[in-house]
């Protein structure tokens, strides 16, 4: 076990070995098993000389009474004893550290260390349980003659026989058992919600029967009613398929065998699906081995030793080769990192459309029994408890269409058949202890059993074992970054699922919230965990999108949540100093709510909504800041406006015009593509915005413009820069920012227009699509064939019936002749008509939606396809405003003023992740240091909070960029001059004011 000679040397006791039997973590509240059963208690005091002290738990397997009748004493604590088995990590709270003494009045009585032993979730470096590790180890803290005495760590999971290096002692094969009950439990669930109920609805969860024999028995009596009746019709085939072949898979097969099972090949699995005939009074069970569904891509044979020396050869074909035919797919295998995953996100949308294809509810339902988060299964994110077993993966690549598929993947299996998985631990166990309890009361620790436990040794005597020694940088930070004589404790959940532990923290740490792991959320992480006085902790429903963010953090926190249920994420928020939401607009008052009760501060980048606003008297009495429009557009705008429009003031200025563009769009060298536009999430929102109504002030009038003219009302040639040329669309309702921004009354205002800018041919281009009906959103369409998607889209917008012959002339009629050309280019790009051009190869389209949808979902869905970003492609972001100022008096001259961003993606981040999250991350640091003075509902127009978003910015290389040419004259200002451009680029060009009423008065 690695104990020193001096620890050996006083490890002979004059008084029986003690042993405590902890009391499991509380919070794991079905965890029942036991390391020890009352009858290896019995062993150990009436063979060995033991003594054994149990914590009282009514929640254990077995009750107190037989640990008594053992031989064993009930214990309020476990002081005395010398080795402490239990099944899962010991919080932290609870762990004894100092060394044992003998309890007899000998003032020479040794020292002793203590043995620990549990499943520590340590010794692959998971860094939620680095405090647990440190724990064992000499600090800063302690005296280094004190090291000897720390007590050792044995890890169960490290437990091996000598010659196979196969584990002893573990739970796998009762992960099988359970996980079979509760994946057909769970799947019976799925089929009634789609109206089919099945002979798996008496399925007994595995925790609801006092024993395995019980169990079986259950499931034996469904078995012989499927053998009578069968299944039902509708499913068609009933097909499981399993993979593995270790423990897991064997306590699979052994549960399955109670049923009517008749094993069929991979290669048979289609003639059984599709063969109407087939006899739905079995139950087919494929188990597939990895030679039926690993390829080697250079053509050779799958063959093991080569599988494992090679794996970068191999590819997986489970999605199409087993998944699509399966009912309910067990998956019994382990994953490491450098081996292909049994199936990516990609490849689930191809088993799913296959699947569909077929007849019966097939690949709807995965039991996910090996549990390893976004392992084999890269679309499983999340660990599930008994408690809630269940739920629905949707991975952001799969097509709408496609259904989403329902995983059981809870981590705890065997805690759900308590007697029969403690019996068995506790029998493998038992050799162990007999070694143990040599060492400590004869100093004799010999035999395979002790080699065994030496190499189940993560740290003894204060020190790292020799295998584990690369854990102690991690540890060397954690000490480093404050933890070191941490008295305040915090529940953290690991990003795979991993149950509570006790991580320990500086008490002068402040601590920030981050709700959400979306695309703007890693620049916020970046920016705050520069700070070593802050905490940072991330909160999300999708655990692949926290191990990104977390990459490289080794001092950020995480726990996975369920955005949709508030009791997941309440208790963080209440230990929280700061909140950050970026999680959807409609979930920020319910976030503003909790900061409320709580009494934290929020930040959000949305716009302030009508539910917000509400929000203000309580946010103020309860000394909050709900602080929200804080990332681009709404953010950078309102800041560098105020900012400029607030100096201008000072100087004793009167605003007479105020125009501003923002917008996101692809860097200048990304090849040209239909609507020169990309997405990086659905467009839909884009789509709809094309719809929006405006209103502005231009030229002293006030101008409306109905949703249905959004598009034939845009600016040509916005005069920002030089290096290209953008267009502009008004954006929604300008005039309230007359208020917002200080400027007086709007009728005051010659000019006040915020709009989104585009590349030119946007708005003639998405005007043509609305013209045939592919923005329409009040019917919906349903076609099988991708060609058909225009004549549908076209016969609802002309209230007829509409041939593919019909086409050309109608599009004719519906487009402005000057845009006809373009746009059936477009249409041919997007392959939604037959190329014209002799050799053009379309490009792949998007699976066929399955159900009905509008026009409008169904385009946005294909332009997702179409336009998104590919690999080394970047985006840009630009935001420029121009204000027009001059002092009182009707013949004072006008000065025209600029501020100017442009910014392009990195590597690292796109730009809109950078102009979202880098400012919502400066305003909740001013918060967490107290800069920020104001209470309520806000938006970033304080004193307190714009110039140092502005500084913050200008660090990170984000500055706004300001120019103004000064004494035009009123009649002059309404001429072309020749003025500085914003980004530093000069050209002649008019104010744009003058372009924009050009342009207006052309229209009308």
């Amino acid at each position: 076990m690695g104990l020193s000679q001096a620890q050996r040397l006083t490890t002979t006791l004059r008084t029986p070995l003690t042993i405590g039997i902890r009391r499991e973590d509380p919070q794991r509240i079905w965890e029942r098993r036991a390391p020890l059963t009352p009858d290896a208690v019995h062993e150990l005091v009436s063979k060995k000389n033991a003594r054994v002290l149990v914590e009282p738990c009514d929640r254990r397997v077995f009750p107190p009474q037989e640990y008594v009748k053992a031989g064993a004493s009930i214990a309020q604590d476990l002081n005395s004893a010398h080795i402490l088995v239990g099944i899962k990590e010991t919080p932290l709270e609870r762990l004894l550290t100092s060394p044992a003494t003998s309890p007899t009045s000998n003032a020479n009585a040794p020292y002793v260390p203590r043995t620990h032993l549990m499943f520590s979730h340590t010794a692959k470096g998971q860094p939620y349980n680095t405090p647990l590790l440190a724990s064992f180890l000499a600090n800063p803290t302690r005296s280094q003659t004190d090291a000897p005495l720390l007590p050792s760590l044995i890890d169960y999971e490290l437990l091996t026989n000598e010659d196979d290096g196969k584990r002893t002692v573990g739970f796998g094969w009762f992960a099988g058992v359970a996980g079979v009950l509760e994946s057909l439990s769970a799947m019976a669930h799925a089929h009634l919600e789609i109206g089919i109920a099945s002979p798996f609805l008496y399925t007994p969860r595995p925790h609801t029967l006092p024993s395995l024999e019980r169990l079986r028995a259950a499931l034996h009596d469904i078995g012989k009613q499927i053998s009578y009746a069968g299944t039902p019709q509708a499913l068609g085939p009933f097909v499981i398929g399993l993979t593995g072949n270790g423990n897991v898979s064997q306590g699979c097969l052994s549960m399955l065998a109670e049923l009517p099972i008749q094993k069929v090949a991979v290669k048979d699995l289609h003639e059984l699906v599709t063969n109407s005939k087939t006899d739905l009074r079995k139950i087919y069970l494929v188990h597939a081995q990895p030679e039926e569904y690993l390829l080697n891509t250079t053509g050779r044979k799958y063959e093991r030793s080569d599988y494992y020396q090679h794996p970068e050869n191999y590819r997986s074909v489970f999605a199409e080769k087993v998944a699509p035919y399966l009912t309910l797919f067990l998956n019994g295998v382990g994953w490491s990192k450098s081996f292909p995953r049994l199936m990516t996100d990609q490849q689930l949308a191809i088993a799913l459309e296959r699947a569909r294809q077929l007849r019966g509810a097939r690949f709807m339902s995965i039991g996910d029994i090996s549990c390893d988060i976004e392992g084999g299964l890269q679309f499983m994110t999340e660990a599930t408890t008994l408690s809630s077993p269940f739920y629905q993966v949707r991975p952001s690549s799969l097509p709408s269409h496609l259904p989403s598929v329902q995983v059981m993947s809870v981590d705890i299996l065997p805690a759900s058949i308590p007697l029969d998985a403690s019996r068995h631990f506790s029998k493998a166990l038992m050799p162990y202890m007999d070694s143990l309890v040599q060492m400590y009361t004869r100093n004799n620790f010999k035999g395979k059993f002790a080699r065994a436990l030496e190499r189940a040794t993560i740290a003894a005597g204060g020190q790292l074992k020799e295998d584990h020694r690369w854990l102690q940088p991690a540890v060397d930070k954690w000490y480093a970054n404050g933890a070191a004589g941490a008295n305040v404790t915090e529940s953290v959940d690991h990003p795979t699922g991993q149950p509570a532990t006790k991580a320990q923290h500086n008490p002068e740490l402040k601590k920030v919230l981050l709700l959400g792991s979306g695309m703007v959320a890693g620049p916020v992480v970046d920016k705050i965990a520069q700070r070593t006085d802050v905490q940072l902790m991330i909160a999300s429903n999708s655990s692949s999108e926290i191990q990104r963010l977390t990459s490289g953090h080794a001092d950020v926190q995480s726990k996975v949540i369920d955005v949709g249920n508030r009791t997941t994420y309440a208790d963080l928020i209440e230990q929280a100093d700061v909140v950050i939401s970026l999680l959807p607009v409609a979930l920020h008052t319910t976030i503003a709510e909790l900061c409320i009760e709580y009494r934290k501060h929020l930040v959000t980048a949305s716009y302030i909504s009508e539910g917000m606003k509400a929000l203000h008297d309580r946010a103020t009495q309860a000394d909050v800041l709900l602080l929200n429009e804080i990332g681009l557009d709404p953010g950078i705008d309102h800041c560098s406006a105020i900012s400029l429009i607030n100096k201008l003031h000072d100087e004793k200025k009167e605003i007479v015009s105020f125009t501003s563009f923002c917008g996101g769009l692809p860097a200048p060298e990304v090849p040209t593509v239909p609507l020169r536009y990309k997405f990086s999430w659905s467009p839909r929102g884009v789509l709809t915005a094309a719809l929006n109504p405006a209103r502005y002030r231009l030229n002293s009038k006030t101008m409306e413009v109905a949703g249905t003219q959004l598009l034939r009302s845009s600016f040509p040639k916005i005069p920002i820069s030089s290096e290209f040329t953008l267009e502009g669309i008004p954006n929604r309702d300008s005039i309230p920012y007359a208020s917002t921004y200080n400027l007086g009354e709007s009728s005051s205002m010659r000019t006040l227009l915020r709009g989104t800018l585009r590349y030119p041919g946007f708005s003639a281009l998405m005007y043509c699509f609305k013209s045939i009906g592919l923005l329409a959103t009040e019917k919906t369409v349903q076609f099988d064939r991708w060609a058909s998607f225009i004549p549908q889209c076209l016969g609802i917008h002309l209230n007829a019936p509409v041939s593919q012959k019909d086409i050309p002339s109608l599009l004719a009629g519906l487009v402005p002749p000057s845009d006809i050309d373009s746009f059936t280019h477009a249409l041919e790009w997007l392959s939604l008509l037959p190329p014209s051009t002799i050799g053009f190869v379309p490009s792949p389209m998007p699976p066929i939606p399955s159900g009905p949808m509008t026009p409008l979902d169904v385009f946005a869905y294909l332009l997702s396809f179409k336009l998104r970003y590919l690999p080394n492609e970047r985006d840009m972001v630009i935001l420029s405003h121009e204000v027009i100022a001059k002092h009182s008096g009707p013949m004072a001259p006008e000065e025209v003023h600029t501020s100017t961003l442009v910014t392009y993606g990195t590597p690292k981040a796109s730009a809109m992740a950078r102009t979202v999250g880098i400012p919502v991350a400066i305003a909740a640091l001013s918060i967490v240091d107290d800069r920020v003075p104001i209470r309520g509902v806000h938006g970033p127009g304080d004193r307190s909070i714009y110039p140092t978003v502005l500084d913050g910015l200008e660090e990170a290389g984000l500055s706004m960029k300001e120019s103004n040419i000064e004494g035009l004259l009123p009649s002059i200002v309404q001429k072309r001059e020749s003025i500085t451009g914003g980004g530093g680029c000069s050209k002649t060009r008019a104010t744009w004011t003058v372009e924009l009423a050009q342009k207006v008065s052309k229209n009308r």
